[in-house]
């Protein structure tokens, strides 16, 4: 004979509300993390230019702006030359440049946003194929910045209103300043003294 055994009906059924509610929570866990571990694998590893894209604008000139652009934008207003100097710190052969042996009086500008960089009167002859000052047009048109490639510790120079790569800056100059500034033709555009008119390829304010 078997004896029936019954159970409170009370204490049946906050038993079987716990088991409900212990399986509930481990499932809405695991769910929980199967997201989270998608989510990661399908993300898109942030690169130095995303990280660098967040951060504050390059400083500008006192009275302009900054001129950022894209690459494709850049490509559009410089020529080869120009775009592989100012945008890809490219270097144009000695003695091959419109302005290693010039010798107009005026303003060299920079040819990706037209900042006035360098003028006639810093120009002088180095002898190095290259266009050499011994000073900047005003300390706040450039920027400098250590240059380990190729194995030499050299000091970059460009541009502080669009960050464009200009040359190097030695201290072998032979004037007052002790300061070559060593400069690539394609990176510049010159305005005469007595021009009234920008260069052509020379950027307006704020960009084109």
């Amino acid at each position: 004979m078997v004896e029936r055994v019954s159970f409170p009906g009370s204490r049946v059924t906050k038993l079987f509300g716990a088991l409900l509610l212990v399986a509930m929570v481990s499932c809405c866990v695991d769910e929980s993390r199967d997201t989270r571990g998608a989510a990661s694998a399908n993300a898109t590893p942030a690169t130095i230019g995303d990280v660098a894209s967040q951060g504050e604008s390059a400083p500008a000139k006192p009275g302009t702006a900054a001129v950022k652009l894209s690459e494709n934008e850049w490509r559009e207003r410089l020529d080869e030359m120009s775009y592989h100097v100012l945008r890809e710190k490219g270097t144009e052969r000695a003695f091959t440049g419109a302005y290693w042996d010039h010798h107009e009086e005026g303003v060299y500008r920079c040819k990706g946003c037209g900042a006035e960089l360098f003028v006639s009167d810093s120009k002088f002859d180095s002898g190095c194929g290259w266009p050499s000052f011994d000073a900047p047009a005003a300390k706040d048109t450039i920027t400098q910045q250590a240059d380990l490639s190729f194995g030499w510790n050299r000091t970059e120079v460009l541009c502080k209103r669009c960050g464009g790569h200009l040359g190097h800056v030695f201290d072998d100059g032979p004037t007052q300043t002790g300061l070559r500034y060593c400069i690539n033709s394609a990176s510049l555009d010159f305005m005469k003294k007595d021009a009234s008119t920008k260069p052509s390829n020379t950027a307006e304010e704020g960009g084109r």
